[in-house]
């Protein structure tokens, strides 16, 4: 069962409004193009100037649907969880959505052409495959929604080997919106708000693909983060998410749509990886109970893995190929979170620094272990040994550490002014603001008036993490499907591509030796020979032939035992089989 649309949930309203946006963006679309070719066609100078004007008005209504959409795409509140902690948002994907489909007539048309078989003896079939289609339309956002797409998905590949011949279309068209990745532009493509349909089943795959890895980041996104279980959910979750983009990057080599390009599809892979190691900080910050020196230089160093990863994102998102269809609150988001994690990286040195006692004989081999791979480059002073063990050595570096901090803190929450939409988000604001008072108040804790150094300039922290994200690939086979059209047969034989003559119904007698033919292989049963002069040689059986009925009983799937059983018991009437040739 899929979830009900009608539900007012708020984030079915948000599906609603989308739809109804996008709609009114097709209908303009559809408007634009008529007056372009009317403009293009005629040579009166007043049409040309009435023309003009409507395409001005279409044109302007068309961006204030852009901007409608665009706020609507960047809704990422809407799929967070309800918890009364703190924590930073991420981003999810919303669902590509999909027209109603009627294959009752193509099926039925197929299965009596293609198969030889009374098409409306298979309705049931067709219904159940149809209401399966339905319900995959909105699933639930949780584990039992997952299994819905993905039993989806696998009855797609019997249907794939069923009902589409490599040569031949069967005339349907499978209608899927883009998803809320991105914004319209006045292309024909689902990337952009503007439907977008196609004859192949593998447009069909792709689409769902696509939503099992977008529900995998609503899951991720609605956890409780504050607790362990919460953000081993997330992390699993936001893994899949990474793994599905992944598999559709590699095994649909021809993006049906822009939002399943390859550069959008790495960039989604690359922003879930990022979620991943962002959720493995928060974990670290949770089990880092003790406040030692070691510890906290370990926080530091998680920090600046979520620094580097988030990085590497907004370098994605700002290619010339992806940037216009990615939604600047994203790019924007991934942006201030790199420069607040840079800031993190920073303040915890500082922390370790300040607030641990300075090493003693016994402790010092150790740190220094850690310590000569903790920055980026060596800091400039005293050697490691004495910068250990000397507090006001360490409070000058940590001091340095803070004033980096606090200037990307600001940065990060420059940057965040710049988006309007951002500054409506008051989770994202609390947390930079909050970090940002943290560090200014570390720093004038051990700020002394009597400080006459210039504070330097404090190296970047060498990023390492002690979980690294996994992306893990779909695995359909733990969602068990049995094929719906399974009395037609089986597939090795009774598939799309496959062609067979008509059925023949021969009668044989019993002989001296036999029917006069020899059998091999299960499900279909194959004859293997046919000896000449005999019973089945006379009624034109050829080796090769497979049985499909004894006596008016379906043999399609009958093994080869049984086959020669129900040839044993006939009487000496004879009996009548039913054989097909490829």
């Amino acid at each position: 069962q899929g979830c009900d649309p009608f539900a007012q949930t708020q984030r079915s309203k948000l599906q609603h409004r989308r739809a109804r946006i996008n709609q009114q963006i097709n209908k303009e679309m559809r408007m634009r193009a008529g007056a372009e070719n009317l403009f293009r066609a005629t040579s009166n100078h007043k049409v040309k100037e009435t023309v003009a004007l409507e395409l001005s008005y279409v044109n302007s209504n068309l961006q204030l649907l852009k901007e409608e959409l665009e706020e609507l795409n960047s809704s990422v509140d809407v799929y967070q969880n309800d918890s009364e902690s703190i924590s930073v948002p991420m981003i999810p994907l919303g669902l590509k959505e999909t027209k109603e489909l009627d294959l009752l007539v193509p099926l039925k048309d197929l299965i009596s052409e293609h198969y030889g078989e009374e098409g409306v003896l298979f309705e049931k079939e067709i219904k159940e495959f149809m209401e399966l289609r339905q319900a995959m339309r909105t699933p639930s956002r949780n584990e039992a929604g997952l299994e819905l797409l993905m039993e989806y998905y696998n009855q797609l590949y019997f249907l794939d080997n069923r009902f589409f011949p490599p040569n031949k279309s069967l005339g349907v068209f499978f209608h899927w919106m883009g998803s809320p990745l991105t914004l319209p532009s006045p292309r024909y493509d689902s990337l952009t708000g503007v439907p977008s349909h196609q004859r192949a089943l593998a447009f069909e795959k792709g689409s769902v693909l696509f939503n099992i890895g977008a529900l995998h980041t609503q899951i991720g996104a609605r956890q409780d983060r504050a607790s362990l279980p919460g953000l081993n959910q997330a992390i699993d979750a936001f893994q899949k998410a990474a793994g599905a983009f992944n598999y559709l990057k590699e095994n649909f080599s021809n993006a049906p749509s822009l939002d399943m390009s390859a550069a959008s599809l790495n960039m989604l892979v690359r922003l879930m990886v990022a979620q991943v190691q962002e959720c493995v900080f928060e974990k670290m910050t949770l089990l880092c109970a003790q406040h030692d020196f070691l510890s906290r230089l370990q926080l530091a160093q998680e920090a600046a893995k979520v620094e580097g990863a988030y990085s590497l994102v907004h370098q994605t998102m700002t290619q010339a190929h992806v940037k216009d269809y990615v939604p600047f609150s994203w790019t924007t988001m991934v942006h201030v979170k790199s420069e607040h994690f840079k800031a993190l990286s920073h303040y915890f040195a500082a922390i370790a620094l300040c607030d641990c006692p300075a090493a003693s004989d016994a402790e010092l081999p150790e740190q220094e272990k850690v310590f000569i791979q903790f920055h980026v480059t060596m800091p400039e002073g005293p050697s490691l040994r004495v910068l250990l063990q000397d507090p006001e050595e360490r409070r000058k570096l940590g001091k340095a550490h803070l004033k980096k901090a606090i200037m990307k803190h600001e940065e990060a929450m420059r940057i965040h002014g710049l988006c309007k939409i951002l500054r409506k988000m008051d989770i994202l604001q609390e947390v930079l603001s909050f970090a940002h008072k943290r560090s200014l108040g570390k720093y004038s804790e051990i700020d002394h008036e009597e400080d006459f150094f210039e504070t330097g300039d404090a190296p970047d922290i060498h990023s390492k993490t002690h979980q690294k994200p996994e992306i893990k690939s779909p695995n359909f086979s733990q969602v068990k499907v049995t094929d719906l059209f399974h009395r037609l047969g089986p597939l090795s034989v009774f598939s799309a591509k496959n062609k067979w003559y008509p059925v023949r119904r021969v009668h044989l007698m019993r002989g001296e030796n036999g029917f006069g033919f020899t059998l091999r292989g299960d499900s279909p049963v194959l004859i293997a020979g046919v000896i000449p002069g005999g019973c089945a040689a006379e009624a034109g059986l050829k080796e090769g032939d497979y049985i499909i009925s004894v006596n008016g009983k379906d043999c399609k799937w009958s093994k080869h035992a049984e086959v020669v059983q129900l040839l044993k018991s006939t009487g000496e009437e004879g009996v009548e089989i039913g054989v097909i040739t490829l």
